[in-house]
Order: structure tokens, then sequence, then C-alpha cells
């Protein structure tokens, strides 16, 4: 038997890693990020504290996240994707039991901190890296695909962690500590069956880019790049960073309050959790189809949506009353606002790879979720502050939704400028090919005179 059909009957170990990272990210993120608005008013409560005061833990997660990926690639270097992982689980494990055990808001505090450094070591920036790694083409679909598991552990979650907060006055008590449970599992798991990466890297990857002349390209296929020291020249990185920063700040701060803000008008609490359950469903399906958009049209085409999107179903927010045609529009917002979310997920390793390559692609990925996360730091205190002057949540969804607006312009300037930026490096590539082989040939010819 030739080694070739040997090869095509060898167990690929890359399936493995993918569905680790989708259970991963189903369990981390969806249940412990997914949540988050379901614990806001009992906490509150409890404590007899403003939600503003309260939503500063987020800040901490947030600006624990953003500081730790400054430093993502050199840590990756150094530790290794496993290693991280496993570090960032124990850390989301700590965060549930204290908060499971908080009596003091500054306990919540410390236990955003530790959240924090747990997202930045399993989330969106390792799922970027892990499948740039097993992974050379379809990227994006792969990426919409794990990242999928969030809209589906959040769903699952809401119906888990909803009753359990609703039996008492403590009952969220209990339901940080299921969670907690719940991410002692997966570490084992993670343990046991993780893998850094394939162990003949270059063959795959060889693989991966063969016949890349008479095969059609996805749109998600890698390209050179941009070094990080030219990275850091350009003005149009800066503008990246600060579309990114507002998205993050705009699409987490509502995201966050919204099922406070249903609860506000009026609407009961188990509908509430069933339009999150919906939302979190329709996020799975989402973040999927980004990916292929993504894969078959492009950066532009994804994220223009995305953001046009996203302004809209903010506007949208805004109208939800204790009616009828309120209980309709929430459930509207509920799948509508998943197609905007992928901004802050599944396109930030998009960003990375499309707008500046692959020779800085760690690096580059670490700072764009840390751009991300300062956004959400700064988000969720903002809007919980508007709710805390005027009594509601609507002046800031305005704000939110006139800022996206803005984003939606600033993405087609960027990626213009981008794109021209990496017709010319591919070009020059192209050409530098070109000479090399002139040259070969006119060596081949003198060696043949000779």
């Amino acid at each position: 038997m030739s080694n070739e059909k040997l090869g095509k009957k060898r167990f690929d170990y890359s399936w493995v890693i993918v569905g680790l990272s989708f259970l991963l990210v189903c369990v981390s993120l969806g249940f412990c990020s997914s949540t988050t608005s379901l614990f806001l008013s009992p906490v509150t409560e409890h404590l007899e504290i403003e939600r503003s005061a309260f939503s500063l833990n987020n800040s901490f997660r947030y600006i624990a996240t953003a500081i730790v990926n400054l430093f993502f690639g050199s840590m990756i270097a150094k530790f290794g994707p496993k290693n991280l992982i496993l570090a960032g689980t124990i850390c989301l494990v700590g965060a549930m039991v204290l908060y499971s055990v908080a009596e003091n808001v500054l306990v919540f505090y410390l236990g955003g901190t530790l959240l924090g450094v747990g997202f930045s070591w399993t989330g969106t920036a390792m799922v970027g890296y892990v499948v740039n790694v097993w992974c050379k083409k379809n990227k994006g679909t792969i990426m919409g695909a794990i990242l999928a598991s969030n809209g589906i552990g959040g769903a699952i979650a809401m119906q888990i962690v909803s009753p359990i907060i609703e039996s008492g006055p403590v009952g969220y008590k209990r339901a940080y500590f299921l969670i907690a449970i719940i991410l002692v599992v997966l570490f084992a798991l993670i343990a046991v069956f993780f893998k850094n990466k394939p162990k003949n890297t270059e063959n795959i990857m060889a693989q991966n880019t063969d016949n890349s002349t008479t095969k059609k390209k996805s749109r998600g296929d890698s390209w050179v790049g941009i070094g990080w020291s030219d990275v850091v020249k350009k003005w149009w990185f800066y503008l990246s960073l600060f579309i990114i920063f507002l998205t993050g700040m705009c699409l987490q701060g509502v995201t966050g309050v919204s099922a406070a803000h249903m609860k506000d008008v009026g609407i009961d609490g188990a509908f509430v959790a069933t339009v999150l359950s919906i939302h979190s469903i329709a996020l799975a399906c989402a973040k999927f189809l980004t990916g292929f958009i993504y894969d078959k049209f492009g950066l532009r085409t994804t994220v223009t949506m995305c953001a046009a999107l996203a302004s809209i179903v903010m506007i949208a927010l805004s109208l939800i009353t204790n009616t009828t045609t309120g209980m309709v529009i929430a459930v509207a917002y509920g799948i509508l606002s998943s197609f905007a979310l992928p901004l802050e997920t599944i396109v930030l390793p998009i960003y990375a790879s499309d707008l500046f390559g692959e020779k800085s692609y760690a690096k580059i990925l670490g700072v764009v979720v840390a751009a991300n996360v300062a956004g959400y730091a700064v988000g969720a205190p903002l809007v919980n502050l508007c709710f805390d002057i005027s009594g509601s949540y609507n002046v800031a969804f305005y704000i939110c939704a006139g800022i996206m607006a803005f984003v939606v312009v600033g993405l087609q300037i960027l990626i213009s400028v981008a794109k021209k930026e990496k017709i010319k490096i591919l070009s020059s590539i192209e050409v530098n090919d070109c000479q090399v082989l002139e040259s070969d040939v006119e060596q081949e010819k003198k060696d043949g005179n000779n």
C-alpha cells in the first residue's frame, strides 16, 4: 500500500483540537460570559449597591484581559497554548468560586480580575491562534463554527442558570458554584487531549498550500503579511484599533444591560430568559454564517453587514415595551443582534490575519483583542452611568447607535487603505520571485554553455 493511501487513512488530530476548542468556548464564554446580564439585578439587590458600582466588576475583568493580551504573542511563544488554556481555566474556576461566596463588591472586583485573565487564555485570541496553527484553509468558517459554541453554551446555560438564580435571594451563589464545577470537568478534558501543534507542521502547511495556482483561493487563505516594526508605523493600524475599541465599547455596553433593560420596562423574567436563549441560538448560527460569508465574500462585506445591523438593533432595543409589539421587538432584537456580535469575537482574528497577515499574527492578534476589551471596560460603566443619571438606558442606546454608524464609515476607509497595502506587498513578492526565476534560468544557460 502506498504512503499516499496510508496518509489518507490516518486520523486527522486537528478535528480533536477543533472539538476541544468548540467545548472550551462553549463552557468558558457560554457559561461565564453569556449569562452575565442574568446576575446583574439579583447581585445588586442582595448587596444593595448601584448597578454602575457593580459594573466596575466588568471593568476589572476587561482591563485585566486587555493588559494580558498585550503580551499574548510572547506568552504563547514561551509557554505554549495548552499551558495557557489550563491556567486560564483555573482562573475562571477561581472567579466563579469568589463570586459564589462574595458578600462585598471588592471580592467581585477580584473575581472580575481573575475572570479577565482567564478569558485572555481561553477566549477569542486563543481560538484564533489555535485555528491559525492547525487549520490553514477556510479559517473564517472554522473559527465561526468554534466560536458559535458560545451561543450554544449560552442557550444551555440560560436554561440551567436562570431557574437557580430565581430560586431565592442567594440563588445566584449556587449558580456561580455550579459553573465552577463544570469548568473543572473542562480542565480535565483539556489536560488529557489537547496538543500544542501538529507533529508534522511543515508538511501540513505545505499540503494546505499545494496547487495554489490551479485551485480557487478562499478569501480566508493566509498571506505573508507585514512585520511588527512596519505595522506600528502605519497610521491605519491605529485607525483599526480605534474602530475596534469603539465597537467593543458599544456592543458590550449595550448587550450587557439588555436583560436588565427588558425587566426594567416590565417584561417578565421568564420571557427575558427565553429571549436570551433565542439570542444565544441565533448567535451560534450568526458566528458560523459570518465565517462562511467572510470566506466567500471577503472582509468588507462581512464587517459592513455586522456594523450596520449593530446600529439598527440598538435603536430597536430602545423601543421595547411591556406590550405585544414590544415583546415582538424584543425577540427580533434577540435574533438580529446576534449578527452584530461577531464583530467582537470571530472578526477579531480575521482583522489580524486579513489586514496584517501572518508575519506578526500572534502579536497583532493580542493587541487587537486588547483594544476590543479596552472598549468593554469603558462601555459597561458608561452605559450603566446613563441609567443611574436618567433612570433609563435609552439615551445610551441612541449614542451607541450613532457611534456604530460612524464605525461603518471608518471601516470602508480602513479596508480600502489596507487592501492597497496588501496588493503592493504581494505584487512586490511576485516580482522578486520572477527575478529569482529569471536569474536561475540565466545561470542554467551559463552552466550549460560551460
